[in-house]
């Protein structure tokens, strides 16, 4: 996550896919930081998760020609 805005349900985040930049709900992910990982789902987040497992899906798009 690149930054955070807002408290509660209104709770924000700007996120990066593959360089792509993208607004994103923390309404369900109220714990996640800037530089967290996380987890998204039409523009929710919706689980943080760490560096090596972030790196496995980010390798396993990869492959799957999902990335750019």
């Amino acid at each position: 996550m690149l930054s955070v805005s807002g408290e509660d349900l209104t709770r924000g985040a700007r996120v990066s896919f593959g360089g792509i930049v993208k607004e994103v709900s923390l309404a369900y992910c109220p714990e996640a930081r800037v530089g967290d990982h996380v987890i998204v789902h039409v523009g929710f987040a919706i689980s943080r998760v760490d560096e090596d497992e972030a790196r496995k899906i980010f390798e396993t798009l990869k492959e799957l020609g999902e990335t750019p």
